[in-house]
């Protein structure tokens, strides 16, 4: 007999083992151990780094150990899966971004479990835009002189932080929008791409600012433009990309938390207050904008605004996938 997909997924994990007449109390003793948020890229990376301040904080808050686990590999479907499996009892996270929350629903045909359907949205954390940087050789000093130089030298090397992920296809909406040829290189994560980036062992990426800048401010790398259409408050000497001329090249990496389908709804309310506390504090609001990060608005902080916003970004980029023929099999 097949059984239905959420029942398989929650089988072995005991997910239905807890009585709904003991959700209340289960939920008023929440959290008596520690909590896990499940990251599916590798350490150092942007989701990684976000993490691990959000853990800090929300241990304060929940009075309870929070751990960040990573579970990389496969554009982040390995991370999401590992969370999917979970049992939907609060202990399990799973913190993801528009590439693991949206993009691998289009670009993988084959995917153990529904973005939609296996996950209760928690909240929205925090959006920036990507950078454009390349190896410190490369001979350009501005966009657009980079793009000439992409384009009388074919075949030049993108890193990504893998097959089908969403600096995957930022990168080729760029290929397409500049008119070059490039040879996309997965990783298993934006972190190994950047040391490979820094040792001038591939040639460019669009990468995001939590990774980059340090580099940058290093002099390890070049940077040409910000993807947006304002400037980086912490990096306001970058023009954008309708100033270097790429104009209307807009694309960011958003970040969000998720819980499995079926977690009680007490739990998700006190997950999501602290969530919101750990977004509010000081020290955490400056560490994540020296990153590059804005923060979302207090309002928009709700499993509602996580949840319409991934519906609208499916809505927008799994065509534009499609119509690409960017598939991982």
């Amino acid at each position: 007999m097949k059984l239905p997909r959420r029942r398989f997924l929650h089988l072995t994990a005991g997910a239905l083992a807890l009585p709904a007449v003991s959700r209340g109390a289960f939920a008023q003793t929440y959290p008596s151990k520690p909590v896990t948020i499940v990251v599916p890229f590798a350490a150092g990376g942007p989701t990684d780094t976000i993490g691990r301040l959000l853990a800090e904080r929300m241990r304060v808050s929940l009075g309870q150990t929070v751990i960040v686990e990573s579970a990389t590999g496969a554009g982040g479907t390995i991370g999401v899966g590992r969370a999917a499996r979970a049992a939907p009892d609060g202990y399990t996270i799973s913190l993801g971004q528009n590439g693991s929350h949206v993009v691998t629903g289009a670009t993988y045909t084959n995917l153990p479990y529904d973005l939609l359907k296996d996950f209760e949205p928690l909240s929205l954390l925090c959006i920036a835009p990507f950078v454009i940087v390349a190896k410190k050789t490369v001979p350009a000093s501005d966009l657009k002189g980079f793009i000439a130089w992409l384009k009388a030298n074919p075949d030049r090397t993108v890193g990504t932080a893998g097959q089908g992920s969403i600096s995957h296809v930022c990168g080729l909406v760029f290929q397409n929008a500049t008119g070059s040829r490039l040879q996309f290189v997965p990783y298993r994560g934006t972190a190994p791409a950047m040391q490979d980036l820094v040792a001038g062992q591939i040639d460019m990426m669009i990468s995001d600012p939590v990774t980059s800048m340090p580099q940058v401010r290093a002099g390890n790398i070049k940077i040409y433009s910000v993807t947006a259409n304002a400037r980086l408050a912490s990096a306001p000497d970058v023009p954008t990309v309708d100033e270097a001329g790429l104009p209307g090249y807009h694309v960011a990496l958003w970040h969000g938390l998720w819980m499995p389908r079926g977690t009680p709804k007490p739990i998700m309310v006190k997950l999501n207050a602290a969530v919101v506390d750990a977004l509010a504090e000081p020290a955490m609001r400056v560490k994540l904008a020296e990153l590059g990060q804005e923060i979302y608005p207090r309002d928009r902080q709700t499993p509602e605004a996580l949840g319409a916003l991934q519906k609208a970004e499916i809505e927008k980029w799994w065509p534009i996938i499609k119509a690409g023929n960017i598939k991982v099999e």
